[in-house]
């Protein structure tokens, strides 16, 4: 795959923005990106503008231009969802093999303690139903110095308009055999979900924990998403796996759920890969570099694609700064209140 130059998307960036909400607005869109203009299925080295769809072809909806003030196109069919793990609570058990952590670290099982009623169409069946994301890595805050939380999402910290601070979380989560009381980990200290942000942080209990990343190792610090580069992440449901950034400029419109309903997410990191990059259960994983450093923080995907929030709104967001091995590795916080 081939990636353009920054000059050929700062060209694009602002035509781009300027008919993102309108394409966004069109029945069936579900993003809007930069990208490399593709014919016939061959690239061919023109910058163009990359409109998601749920279908591609003539019955579709409502038809895209061609070109944008001279910037072509180009129309992908995708299914972009939340990556969270979600199941009935009737069918709460502990599945054989499931990964329990005495020192938690970066890349694990984690979720809410309460259960959330869903009703159809979100799901076949209406019922009380328990979440599973990842959690992330580990964040220390501005406002409360000295205070640890771990990070996810907010579709996995929150789920729907019900959270409030204090939330109980598990892990590993109820999804894999988490008991409530007995596996609490954490609760719910902060949460955002705006601009390009869908994060949550959990003020951590008396677990111990590393500020490690399972199968990456310590995390070093953040830095941007850089185009071309190649990033790991490890996901509760997936575990290790391998992309490449392509995009910088992504604005999804992702459905939330009940009493959120659909929300937009702009700025989005776009990772490509050549196997499944996530699936159901690893919202919250980090991206890392090659030198470890934390680049986003994922949120949803699509097969070999994936999309994350870029690290920095992240933390600016929760006012909070990344935990690296900068401060004990290993310590036993307070209890959470």
């Amino acid at each position: 795959m081939s990636y353009l130059d920054d000059n050929a998307r700062e060209v694009v960036r602002p035509i781009k923005r300027l008919v993102e909400d309108e394409f966004l607005s069109r029945p069936g869109v579900i993003g809007v990106d930069i990208g490399e203009k593709y014919t016939g299925g061959r690239p061919t080295g023109r910058a163009a503008i990359v409109v998601y769809v749920c279908a591609k072809g003539p019955d579709h909806p409502q038809q895209i231009p061609a070109e944008v003030s001279g910037v072509p196109t180009d129309v992908v069919a995708e299914s972009i969802v939340l990556h969270r793990a979600r199941i009935t609570r009737a069918a709460d058990v502990r599945p054989v093999g499931v990964e329990r952590h005495p020192v938690l670290r970066g890349g694990i099982s984690i979720g809410p303690a309460r259960s959330f009623r869903v009703v159809p169409p979100e799901v076949p069946t209406a019922g009380e139903y328990v979440i599973a994301g990842t959690l992330g890595a580990f964040v220390v805050t501005n406002d409360e110095p000295g205070k640890v939380l771990g990070l996810t999402t907010f579709h996995v910290g929150c789920v729907d308009d019900s959270w409030s601070v204090g939330d109980e979380f598990v892990h590993p989560s109820r999804v894999d055999g988490g008991i409530p009381g007995a596996d609490q980990v954490a609760v719910l200290d902060r949460a955002a979900l705006a601009g390009s942000v869908s994060a949550a942080g959990l003020r951590m209990g008396a677990r111990p924990f590393r500020a490690e990343i399972l199968d990456i190792g310590a995390v070093t610090g953040t830095a941007r998403a850089t185009i071309g580069s190649t990033v790991r992440k490890r996901g509760r449901t997936t575990e290790l796996t391998y992309g490449v950034i392509a995009s910088t400029d992504a604005t999804l419109r992702l459905d939330f759920g009940d009493g959120l309903g659909v929300r937009t997410l702009r700025d989005q990191v776009r990772v490509h890969s050549s196997e499944r990059f996530g699936d159901q259960g690893d919202s919250g994983a980090v991206l890392v570099d090659a030198d470890n450093r934390v680049v986003g923080l994922y949120v949803a995907g699509s097969g070999s694609t994936g999309f994350a929030n870029p690290i920095e709104p992240v933390l600016r967001q929760l006012d909070v700064e990344l935990l690296t091995p900068g401060v004990p590795e290993s310590r036993k916080p307070e209890p959470a209140a």
